[in-house]
């Protein structure tokens, strides 16, 4: 298979990341004999610095123009000191999720049995859990209209949905709740908010046509409080756009870092890949970010083209990895010379050599091969 595909490293750890899931998808293409292209372009704090447009035209354009679309991150701290700042580097991320229409999010949380520890919650809470959050993106209040009074002192954001917003992203989540454990849970605020009522009867309505699937409702705030207590009793969750931004960040504490949670957006054309943490600008050319996230964005990126057995064996790299103990600081407390590089070269080799691993890691030399 021969695939163009769009790389938009960002801001902050978003170029470390990112070159390490291309270097898993170079890995990919030479042993399944596919063409990877990967085309570079601008977006965020970077676009400002070089053209004064967190989203520059040329950046759309290729992103109309190449079959996916591989993201890093967005974000820098002289911007969130400036709350008067008229360009922001998040504009560049909201921006392209419009201009591409990509409306679903899927975020998947998977307590894996190596870092049960890593977690700050109990072990007999967390192991076994496995969710899929479907979460809304281009709606809601991040999109809606934004006022502030002349004086400065009143400000409003408009949160608003249609029908049809909710129809298109609830018939993915009910199709991924039958293709896993047939049940589905609407997050929402109907006790208060319009908006989710209207999720609800529409959600209601659309169920008749999953008999299969048992559907359940639950308040937000309920929600933020059962993800921590019992996250094994959820397996799709299906939500709003601020309501599943939040959710999933909430769930890198079951996972252990927000460093392992990839995502998918899609929208009926196009389709974008990137792991759900931010620029982290601390981290910048530390060589201490997880790359893991956005390899398994990279992962997802796969599956998006029926690449699966590609796909599994990026995942039992990362599998490997975590096994060994060879992850950044986030994550290790064995060893401490493993960066965000050596991370991915490991990663990378186990592509090319996956029946050579050798399991007594402490006889590997991390600055030349991990795979011996």
């Amino acid at each position: 298979m021969k695939l163009d595909i769009a790389v938009l490293p960002g801001d902050g750890i978003g170029p470390e990341v990112t070159a390490e899931a291309v270097k898993v998808l170079k890995a990919i293409g030479l042993v399944f004999e596919h063409t990877f292209n990967f085309k570079y372009a601008l977006i965020g704090a970077a676009a400002i610095d070089s053209i004064n447009n967190p989203l520059p035209e040329d950046t759309i354009s290729l992103c109309k123009t190449t079959d996916a679309v591989l993201f890093g991150a967005i974000g820098d701290t002289a911007y969130d000191m400036d709350p008067d700042a008229k360009i922001r580097p998040e504009q560049g991320l909201l921006g392209i999720r419009k201009a591409l229409g990509l409306h679903t999010n899927i975020r998947p949380v998977i307590a894996y049995d190596d870092l049960l520890t890593k977690s700050s919650l109990k072990v007999k809470q967390i192991k076994g859990t496995n969710v899929l959050i479907y979460r809304e993106l281009t709606g809601g209040v991040y999109f809606g209209e934004r006022q502030l009074s002349e004086d400065g002192n009143t400000a409003s954001d408009v949160c608003e949905y249609h029908r049809f917003e909710i129809e298109r992203i609830a018939h993915a989540a009910f199709k991924a709740a039958q293709s896993r454990k047939h049940k589905l849970t609407l997050v929402d605020k109907a006790n208060v908010l319009e908006t989710s009522r209207l999720w609800r009867r529409v959600i209601k309505e659309l169920a008749t046509q999953y008999p299969d699937v048992a559907l359940n409702f639950m308040y937000v705030d309920h929600a933020a409080v059962e993800l921590i207590k019992n996250p094994r009793q959820f397996d799709v969750v299906l939500t709003e756009n601020m309501f599943g931004d939040i959710l999933s960040e909430e769930a890198s504490v079951i996972v252990g870092s927000i460093g392992l949670l990839a995502s998918a957006s899609l929208g009926d054309t196009y389709a974008m890949f990137e792991p759900i943490h931010g620029a982290y600008p601390n981290a910048k050319n530390k060589g201490i970010a997880n790359p893991i996230a956005s390899i398994l964005s990279a992962a997802m990126l796969l599956d998006h083209f029926n690449l699966e057995d590609e796909a599994a064996l990026v995942r039992e790299a990362v599998d490997k990895s975590l096994k060994l103990h060879i992850t950044t600081p986030d994550l290790n407390t064995k060893y401490d010379n493993i960066t965000t590089s050596k991370v991915g070269d490991f990663i990378e080799d186990f592509i090319n050599n996956p029946e050579e691993t050798n399991l007594n890691f402490t006889n590997i030399h991390l600055g030349q091969s991990t795979i011996i």
